[in-house]
């Protein structure tokens, strides 16, 4: 099984080795791995061609941010199974590919898998907040919960039936995606339980108040698209949810 794997960067030189390194270290074979660049004005494109022999594909253009560079990757992709890893993000360890794909291959009917990941400081690499998942459930989502998307793995077919990322929700594409394909067409989802990455801290969507006012209204909108019930109660309770992470 072919596992397609998009890194998204723009000047993301600092952290982009690390990432590199994390994907070369993968004791799984069969992988396609795409880097989509921004058109990075700092040393992130030479750093791209210094791990040019690793990347199966490689473009560098201006984007309108990050889903619609997840979005060129995805339609470049031709791996039954995609997945994502952040340029400034880590693999948990050298087998996680290696056990995404026995869970697909041991399971033939499922459509997509998640695990776990932490949130590690930039630097320190130190734990700062644990995402634990679990067997998803209709009431799940209802509450407001949601998978780790760097942990999530989809078929490629799905982005051929459902869609791809939406463009107008900011930072809350990866919860629409997520509404769209687990509560709106009801994908069958497994969790893989254990550490699949670890997710620097200092997301688009926590950087200001104005971006965290931002991504509370698009998570509204997304709820509202996919026609949850009580989409305002959903989404608070999807804040707070994170407070059991620390």
């Amino acid at each position: 099984m072919k596992i397609s794997l998009i890194t998204v960067v723009y000047n993301g030189e600092t952290f982009l080795q690390e990432c590199f390194d994390s994907v070369k270290a993968q004791t799984y074979a069969n992988i396609e791995y795409l880097v989509i660049d921004g058109g990075s004005t700092d040393r992130t494109l030479d750093i791209i061609q210094e791990n040019r022999s690793a990347i199966d594909y490689f473009v560098s253009e201006k984007d309108k941010g990050l889903y619609d560079a997840l979005n060129k990757g995805i339609k470049r992709a031709t791996g039954e199974v995609i997945g994502i890893l952040n340029a400034d993000d880590l693999f948990a360890d050298a087998n996680v590919l290696a056990t995404v794909a026995q869970a697909f291959i041991g399971q033939p009917e499922i459509e997509g898998l998640y695990g776990d990941l932490n949130y590690i400081h930039p630097t320190a690499q130190q734990i700062v907040r644990t995402w634990k998942s679990h067997q998803h459930t209709p009431a799940n989502l209802k509450n407001g919960w949601m998978p780790a998307h760097p942990t999530l793995y989809l078929k490629r077919s799905l982005f051929e039936k459902n869609g791809d990322y939406a463009l107008d929700l900011g930072t809350a594409a990866d919860y629409e995606l997520i509404l769209r394909y687990f509560y709106t067409h009801k994908i069958k989802a497994v969790y893989l339980p254990g550490l699949m990455v670890n997710m620097r801290t200092g997301g688009l969507s926590n950087q200001s108040l104005m971006s965290r006012i931002a991504a509370f209204v698009n998570d509204y909108k997304a709820l509202k698209r996919n026609r949850m019930p009580y989409p305002l109660f959903v989404v608070m309770k999807k804040k707070l949810s994170k407070l059991s992470q620390f």
